[in-house]
């Protein structure tokens, strides 16, 4: 038999905390039984006093960024929000949303399936956090030099994926511009709190649409984000949070529907490799 050496076992000595802290919400205890809270407070705000005065993206942004918003962040916020509140029925999250609705899934395990797909490399959260850190690195070059680079370079079959190797949140939509994505990002570049990010993005967009070249939506959302402040390990999930009312809208349309109410993919169009 064989002898197998093992590396010796080595203590890390990293005591651990005896409690874990937070600086996000603060709860007041009952005075009969410390595990039922009486009081909570985010980032030190009374929520009572939040829930009479602010409004749900105020207290979203608060609850991220630690602080809240000025009134052209929240109105930036809210458009953005609005504005990805459904990836569509063309996005894979949403058709994998439908699938488990008309599946008979439990409905309450439709928004963690389809959220699974909104968080992937492919047009979701994944790019996001890539995009957010290209913007924020090339937001000081001028967009039309970069445009020159990159046709120069001979990237332009980079930017047909969406895996964002030379252009994340940027590329071909079907072949083309994604026309909704390009008006959504004019849209909010007409608001006060658009930042140097989303005017740099769709200065760089204007100049690659005639090579078929645009936005998309997860580089919209990394503009808005790094432009509010965000920081980029925290695009992705914002990203999920954005979109998940419209996965679940769609899942819980086709729920109580047959599962004839989808297609059914023929045999004619199995392919079986050799």
């Amino acid at each position: 038999m064989s002898e197998h050496k093992h590396d010796q076992v080595r203590s890390r000595n990293e005591p651990f905390v005896e409690r874990t802290a937070t600086r996000i919400w603060s709860e007041q205890p009952s005075d009969d039984n410390p595990y039922i809270a009486t009081h909570a407070l985010c980032h030190g705000y009374d929520l009572f006093e939040l829930m009479e005065k602010r409004s749900f993206v105020d207290v979203f942004y608060l609850l991220f960024r630690g602080e809240l918003p000025t009134k052209t962040d929240a109105t930036l916020l809210q458009a953005l929000m609005i504005a990805l509140i459904n990836p569509g029925p063309r996005h894979p999250a949403t058709r994998a949303a439908m699938n488990v609705g008309v599946g008979k899934t439990d409905p309450a395990h439709i928004l963690p399936i389809a959220s699974a797909i909104l968080g992937g490399e492919f047009q979701g959260g994944g790019e996001v956090e890539k995009a957010m850190r290209f913007l924020r690195k090339q937001q000081n070059t001028d967009p039309l030099k970069f445009a020159q680079f990159l046709s120069q370079q001979n990237n332009e079959a980079h930017a047909d994926t969406s895996d964002g190797s030379a252009l994340p949140g940027f590329g071909r939509h079907h072949g083309g511009v994604n026309l909704l994505a390009n008006k959504i990002a004019l849209r909010l570049l007409e608001h006060e709190g658009a930042g140097p990010a989303l005017h740099w993005g769709c200065r760089l967009a204007a100049q690659l649409e005639p090579r078929g070249i645009g936005w998309f939506t997860t580089g919209i959302a990394a503009a808005v984000f790094a432009d509010l402040g965000f920081q980029p390990r925290a695009g992705g999930s914002l990203f999920q949070l954005l979109g998940s009312p419209g996965l679940v809208a769609h899942g819980l349309e086709l729920a109580n529907k047959p599962i004839t109410a989808m297609p059914f993919v023929s045999d004619e169009n199995y392919v079986i490799e050799r």
